[in-house]
């Protein structure tokens, strides 16, 4: 296939072979269904209830808000594409899907931006003709640039500065944020208020943990770990985030649950009124 000056030696469609082998994974869906319901319930839940109370107007609320709002397009954007690829059967994604809108945007970036340079720069092949089976639970670009055969360099450097901008950057703020936490708390000396306020941060830094260490181990170890191994930690990293910070968020913030109380009791009375 030939776009101006871009050359493709491409497949006609991908296999996405993520979960396949691995025993009784049926189960593992059943629990990333389960996992997936309880975020959907939970944040909507959460989002319900910071629209509907005015008094929840707080810079704090808003970035729940925000948190809960994005957790419920992210794990509605995964987990049902991966149920139905893996538990129907359903493991070949076009190439044309994958990546023509993106081929033309980037033609179109170049002519514009660089009209006098567009020959020499659109020249490059994207070719795969290594294998067609891309060893994660989607088109994952570590893997999936990893079966081209010409020069992956850029994609390589891409990788990197993605993982450094995404990962990087947060983790440090994170780190930080809490080095400064230390410190504050450095100067108290009593110690029970000491544990108290640690206490109020145990919830987040769970989520950290449970968001960033299965990443970190990924991408450190990558080139020894086996691709199961990788998929189920990036999964269970993608998946668990989402069903636990309504969770966490709703026990440890006394405004959302009296707030909540009020939405039921109201929500209860209209019932009854209702059915009398």
């Amino acid at each position: 296939m030939r776009l101006n000056n871009i050359t493709f030696v491409r497949p006609a469609y991908f296999i996405i072979s993520g979960f396949i082998g691995i025993p009784n994974i049926r189960y593992y869906f059943v629990f990333l269904c389960f996992i997936y319901i309880l975020a959907v319930v939970g944040n909507t839940l959460v989002i319900t209830v910071i629209t509907l109370d005015h008094m929840l107007r707080s810079p704090k609320y808003i970035a729940v808000f925000n948190l809960a709002f994005t957790d419920l397009l992210s794990s509605s954007a995964l987990v049902p594409k991966v149920v139905d690829i893996f538990l129907f059967n359903h493991y070949y994604i076009s190439y044309n899907d994958s990546f023509n809108l993106v081929v033309l945007s980037f033609d179109r970036v170049m002519a514009i931006m660089y009209p006098l340079h567009y020959q020499m720069r659109v020249t490059h092949k994207l070719s795969f003709c290594q294998s067609v089976i891309i060893q994660s639970y989607y088109c994952d670009h570590g893997p999936m640039y990893r079966l081209g055969c010409n020069d992956v360099t850029p994609n390589y450097i891409f990788a990197v500065l993605t993982i450094v901008l995404v990962l990087g950057f947060p983790l440090a703020f994170i780190v930080g944020s809490y080095c400064c936490i230390g410190y504050s708390l450095s100067k108290i000396s009593i110690f029970r208020e000491i544990v108290k306020a640690f206490k109020t941060c145990t919830g987040h830094l769970s989520l950290v943990a449970i968001y960033f260490l299965p990443f970190i181990f990924v991408y450190a170890f990558w080139h020894v770990i086996h691709p199961n191994a990788r998929i189920i930690n990036l999964s269970i990293a993608t998946v668990l985030p989402p069903m636990l910070n309504p969770i966490i968020y709703v026990l440890q913030t006394q405004e959302i649950k009296e707030s909540l109380r009020r939405l039921l009791k109201l929500l209860l009375w209209l019932c009854f009124n209702f059915a009398n």
